[in-house]
């Protein structure tokens, strides 16, 4: 039940950081989402640090875990948001911006896992 409050407390705080992202004025003016890409790239670089991070202690467990990977990074990264752009932005025709957001998201999340994960195997 502890774990619960700390998903909770970290998801909240993850989903008002993605909204701080999200106000600044600049990426309103564009019609890329960049806000999203931004998060999800946060996101993903920091749970692949969590995660090796909680997996070379033996924390995957831990109520910091729980907090920070599960609950913080679950509520900055927004998956649902990335598809819903993306459904929006083939349905008014740009369809390069589609897949040029697509293909960013993914191969820049898997690639900032990756690099978190090396970065705590190497120095950590």
């Amino acid at each position: 039940m502890k774990n619960l409050l700390y998903i909770f407390i970290g998801g909240g705080l993850g989903s008002v950081f993605r909204y701080l992202i999200s106000s600044f004025s600049h990426f309103q003016k564009t019609l890329f989402p960049w806000p999203t890409l931004i998060a999800n790239t946060i996101g993903c670089l920091l749970i692949g640090l969590l995660w090796g991070w909680a997996t070379k202690h033996q924390l995957l467990r831990s109520d910091a875990y729980f907090f920070a990977a599960v609950g913080f990074c679950g509520g900055l990264t927004t998956f649902s948001t990335l598809s819903l752009e993306g459904i929006q932005l083939l349905k008014s025709g740009n369809h390069l911006l589609f897949f040029m957001y697509l293909i960013s998201s993914f191969a820049g999340g898997l690639l900032c896992i990756m690099i978190g994960q090396y970065t705590i195997k190497s120095f950590f």
